[in-house]
């Protein structure tokens, strides 16, 4: 009997490449807030229980104690609820990580309309917007949990500060295996004609699905992952603004502030006299998440794959 397709949520991947990380530099620490089996941080105790840092549900002082630890030559990983670390810890992150460019790896896992059931109180759907305007602040948004494995490792290796966006919904490893990830450079997954959809993190999973159902009705439409949400690709955005007619940007995150704003910057800054793309954002519309199942959450904010082609069937 052939056995089903995994899945796993990125938040999962994460632990286990910090366990790796762990296993072959000392100076790799992972520090959490009372949620450290959720957000699997804690997979490091295994390699070495004196590198896991229980903070105790003070986000704040997290940070603060993240940066002092940075400057004494570690590597951290400070992790928790994507909502409370860029929120609560706003103040932090902008004094004593972005300004003196600490190397500290921000972790916000269960991002997202996806949490679910945990309700708008939990569902960080600002923590990008939050990010995107500190100076010196990288953002990687993995897709599945082998990109989160490339992610983790390429956050690890550059010099200063990284926000990784994490989630707790369950995907297949939909993404083609190969494509090297660097950061700041957008992966085309899949090229098409008049439209290309622009996304990033696990509901891109949704988007390569209703790409499939369009292919059904006779439409070719492009993808392009956007795994960097800053540094922004630039580059690809200009193509995509010459190759296509429309380009729908796909953010698990409000409309405003998102990847869909991001690229809205870069074509109102375009310059070119030729043809350019008109931008449709599809998103959180300016209004907070609530309880629900995470699939349910996305068919209603219209991000399920039916959702996705019928959006794009309105366009054409």
């Amino acid at each position: 009997m052939t056995e089903a397709p995994r899945k796993e949520g990125t938040r999962d991947r994460y632990g286990k490449t910090l366990a790796k990380l762990a296993a072959k530099d000392r100076n790799v620490v992972a520090m959490d807030c009372d949620l450290g089996r959720s957000t699997r941080s804690y997979d490091i105790y295994a390699v070495d229980p004196q590198r896991f840092f229980e903070m105790g549900i003070a986000e704040q002082d997290m940070v603060s104690t993240a940066a002092g630890m940075a400057a004494m030559g570690k590597v951290v990983f400070a992790n928790t609820f994507s909502v409370f670390l860029t929120g609560r810890a706003f103040d932090q992150i902008r004094q004593q990580i972005a300004l003196p460019l600490s190397n500290v790896k921000l972790c916000g896992s269960s991002a997202g309309l996806t949490i679910g059931a945990d309700g708008s109180t939990h569902q960080s759907i600002v923590d990008v917007a939050l990010m995107r305007v500190l100076p010196n602040m990288t953002i990687l948004v993995p897709g599945d949990g082998n990109q989160t494995e490339q992610a983790v490792m390429a956050a690890y290796e550059y010099k200063g500060p990284v926000y990784i966006r994490l989630s707790r919904y369950e995907t297949l490893n939909y993404l083609p295996v190969g494509i090297p990830f660097k950061i700041g450079e957008a992966q085309v997954l899949k090229e098409g004609k008049k439209v290309v959809f622009a996304s990033y993190g696990p509901v891109l999973q949704n988007v390569v699905f209703a790409a499939e159902l369009l292919e059904r009705r006779g439409l070719d439409v492009g993808i392009v992952n956007f795994h960097t949400l800053k540094p922004l690709d630039g580059r690809m955005v200009e193509t995509l603004a010459t190759e296509y007619s429309h380009i729908v940007s796909v953010d698990e995150h409000s409309v405003f502030g998102g990847l869909g704003t991001a690229i809205g910057e870069c074509l109102a800054e375009y310059a070119s006299p030729g043809p350019k793309a008109i931008l449709h954002r599809v998103g959180i519309q300016d209004k907070f998440g609530e309880s629900g199942s995470a699939d349910e959450l996305l068919a209603k904010h219209g991000m399920d794959p039916e959702g996705l082609a019928a959006y794009v069937l309105g366009l054409i």
